[in-house]
């Protein structure tokens, strides 16, 4: 699988995931509140170069590529993520930057689960959810473990995994951009190369 092919196949978990998430979400009522960038503006935020492939190809066809990550790599360690747009001074409020191309983590939070090691479904949620709406928070941790369906985030690495285990490396949110970036700068120079050597 060239890097182009393993981008498309992290897009076609990203639809199934969607489609997933979209189904919790209406029938628990909990997604994440309007305008809030709380996770957004963590620094730490763990991702892998794999699941920012699409976002990578597609800033490069937007002509964008190589402007992102030298932003990344005049950004210190304690930036937020080059895509989060604040819209507060603290940070905290904001949206996405390429909501359409956001990594698996930002499609996970509030909207999947991990299992404890006593096997019970525990919801991936903030803070922030837990006090805007406490009656659903604690109505759909009951009823993840009894009739309700949500997409379990282990499954999800596991598929991604399955595409590339080495892109599956965890780094933080900027530095996994930059090497998505980096790898699809380079795919890109070299499949130039070969066109013009075959023209």
């Amino acid at each position: 699988m060239n890097l182009a092919q393993k981008s498309q196949a992290t897009l076609d978990v990203f639809g199934e995931l969607e489609s997933e998430t979209k189904q919790f979400v209406s029938e628990s009522g909990l997604s994440c509140v309007s305008g809030c960038g709380f996770c957004c503006a963590n620094p730490k935020v763990p991702a892998s170069p794999l699941e920012f492939l699409p976002l990578a190809f597609d800033l490069y066809y937007k002509g964008m590529a190589e402007s992102t990550l030298a932003l990344v790599e005049n950004k210190d360690e304690e930036a937020s993520c080059v895509m989060y747009r604040p819209q507060s001074e603290d940070g905290r409020k904001g949206f996405c930057g390429n909501h359409t191309n956001r990594g698996m983590i930002c499609r996970l939070f509030a909207a999947s689960a991990r299992r404890t090691k006593y096997g019970k479904k525990d919801l991936i949620i903030c803070k922030v959810l837990k006090d805007e709406k406490p009656a659903a928070f604690l109505q759909t941790s009951e009823r993840i473990n009894k009739d309700m369906d949500i997409p379990l985030a282990t499954a999800y690495y596991s598929r991604l995994d399955e595409i590339d285990q080495a892109l599956c490396q965890q780094f933080t949110i900027n530095e996994a951009i930059a090497f998505a970036l980096e790898l699809v700068l380079r795919y890109k120079f070299y499949e130039e190369q070969e066109a013009e050597v075959i023209a």
